[in-house]
């Protein structure tokens, strides 16, 4: 149990997020089987802590061999019509290394595991990672081959926000629906400040299943 304040210091970025989530799912699955390790569709699953993690790119290059870190959209575009995964004319740079990975990564990943450090284009909301360039504090917790949970250190900084939502309205205006629109209560919000904060989405019907 957790006091408000403890709350906010230990949530205040990504890192203590995957904790929380791994030891969260891990007693929730040892609840209802009695055990830590499940039957999931043929699999035997391990939610005992700490679950794997590994980067985006990483992920995506142990399983096809590509190196997608720094390339740009055009060089995306080729190397997904290589690996022969379907992009959208739409798509931007975020939205075709989301499509690479769902379609020749997520799949494969049965045992637990943290998607980390997702890049900038992927996450407009996601605060900038600390260490590396073009990078954001995300992870997505995958079981089974499904996202069963979606984190990220919240960006706080209402220069940089309003930024990513002219960027994604650029990706707008070439036809893709899923970016994001410019919210200028949101971006008044943050000017008045908001201090660290991690955020945690775990969808509750992948998480039944």
């Amino acid at each position: 149990e957790f006091t408000m304040l403890e709350r906010f210091v230990a949530f205040k970025d990504y890192r203590s997020m995957m904790a929380l989530a791994e030891q969260m799912i891990h007693e929730v699955a040892v609840a209802v089987d009695g055990a830590q390790i499940g039957n999931l569709g043929g699999h035997e699953i391990n939610f005992t802590p700490p679950w794997k993690r590994i980067t985006m790119f990483d992920v995506i290059q142990e399983y096809t061999g590509k190196n997608l870190r720094g390339k740009s959209e055009a060089e995306l575009r080729a190397i997904a019509k290589e690996l022969h995964v379907d992009i959208e004319p739409s798509a931007g740079l975020g939205a075709i290394v989301d499509e690479i990975f769902s379609v020749k990564a997520e799949p494969f990943l049965i045992q637990p595991t943290f998607i980390t450090d997702y890049p900038v284009e992927m996450s407009p909301l996601a605060k900038k990672h600390r260490t590396e360039a073009g990078l954001v504090e995300r992870f997505e917790g995958i079981v089974n081959g499904h996202e069963i949970c979606n984190a990220f250190s919240e960006l706080n900084d209402p220069i940089d926000q309003r930024a990513r939502f002219e960027e994604q309205m650029k990706l707008r205006a070439r036809g893709d629906e899923e970016a994001q629109v410019l919210d200028e209560d949101y971006l008044r919000a943050l000017e008045y400040g908001m201090p660290p904060t991690a955020g945690l989405g775990i969808g509750v019907d992948r998480l039944t299943m």
